[in-house]
C-alpha cells in the first residue's frame, strides 16, 4: 500500500510575500484570503521564511500595520493586532520566522504532520530540492488524507500487511494501534519479512511509529552464497583426462 504524499493534498495556488512587503500588505492579505499564514518569498521563488498572524502580535509592529486592516487579525486571547503592536519591524522580512520549515511533494503526509508537530506549527511551506516554493500545506489538509482511528489502522495493517505484503491470514500475527502507533508481535518465517512488515506497517496513512516485536525461523540475510566450482569439479569430462 502506497502512503498518501504531500503532492496529493497540498495547495498550488499559495498567497505569498516578498521579503520587502510592508506589513499593513501582508495583514491584508492574511484577512482577504482567510489564511493564518503565508511564507515569505525571495526573488527566485525560493522560501526564505514564514510570517503567520502570531508573528504580528509581537512587539515590533507597532505603526508598520495600518489601515482597517489593523483589527482584521487577533492574536493570542483574541486580542486586535492594533493593541499588542509596537516597535521596529515592517516588513514581512523583519517580522518573519526564519528559516522556514518545509517539506517536500514526495513526503508522506504522516512525516509532514509529524514535522508540524515537532516544530509546533500548523502550515508547511513545499519547496522543490532548490527550496522553491511550490504548494503549501496544512494540518487541516493532512487530517483529512490520514484521518483515521485505532481500529480502521488495525484493519488496515492486517489487510495489507498481513494479507497482500506477506501472504499471511489476518490473524497470523498479533497487532496492537495505539495513538496511531502500531506493535507487531509474533514470529515470521524470514528475517526478510520482519523488514518487509514493518516497512509495508509504516506506509499506512496515519500510522505515527511502528514497534517490531517480531521474530523469524530463518535469516535469509546470512544464506551462504553460490560459489563457482572449482576448475574440473562440475562432473563434465575434463580434457586430457
Amino acid at each position: 500500500m502506497k502512503a498518501t504524499e504531500v503532492g496529493a493534498v497540498m495547495t498550488t495556488e499559495v498567497v505569498t510575500a516578498a521579503y520587502g512587503t510592508p506589513l499593513g500588505d501582508v495583514v491584508r492579505r492574511l484577512a482577504e484570503h482567510r489564511v493564518g499564514g503565508l511564507p515569505v518569498t525571495d526573488d527566485e521563488g525560493r522560501v526564505v521564511g514564514v510570517i503567520c498572524a502570531s508573528d504580528l502580535t509581537r512587539p515590533g509592529t507597532r505603526e508598520a500595520v495600518t489601515g482597517p486592516w489593523r483589527v482584521r487579525l487577533r492574536g493570542p486571547g483574541g486580542r486586535p493586532l492594533r493593541a499588542l503592536a509596537g516597535g521596529r519591524a515592517r516588513t514581512a522580512g523583519g517580522a518573519m520566522s526564519a528559516p522556514a520549515v518545509t517539506v517536500r511533494t514526495r513526503s508522506t503526509v504522516t512525516e509532514a504532520s509529524c514535522l508540524m508537530t515537532a516544530h509546533g506549527v500548523e502550515r508547511l511551506p513545499v519547496a522543490d530540492e532548490e527550496e522553491r516554493l511550490v504548494g503549501i500545506v496544512t494540518r487541516r489538509d493532512l487530517s483529512r488524507a490520514v484521518l483515521r482511528t485505532d481500529g480502521a489502522i488495525d484493519r488496515a495493517v492486517r489487510r495489507y500487511v498481513l494479507g497482500t505484503a506477506l501472504w499471511l491470514t489476518p490473524r497470523a500475527l498479533a497487532v496492537g494501534v495505539e495513538n496511531g502507533v502500531v506493535t507487531l508481535t509474533g514470529q515470521v518465517e524470514r528475517r526478510s519479512d520482519v523488514e518487509l512488515a514493518v516497512d509495508a506497517a509504516s506506509r499506512i496513512d496515519g500510522v505515527v511509529a511502528v514497534v517490531d516485536q517480531l521474530s523469524y525461523r530463518v535469516d535469509d540475510t546470512r544464506l551462504p552464497t553460490a560459489t563457482a566450482p572449482a576448475h574440473g569439479e562440475t562432473g563434465e569430462p575434463v580434457p586430457g583426462r
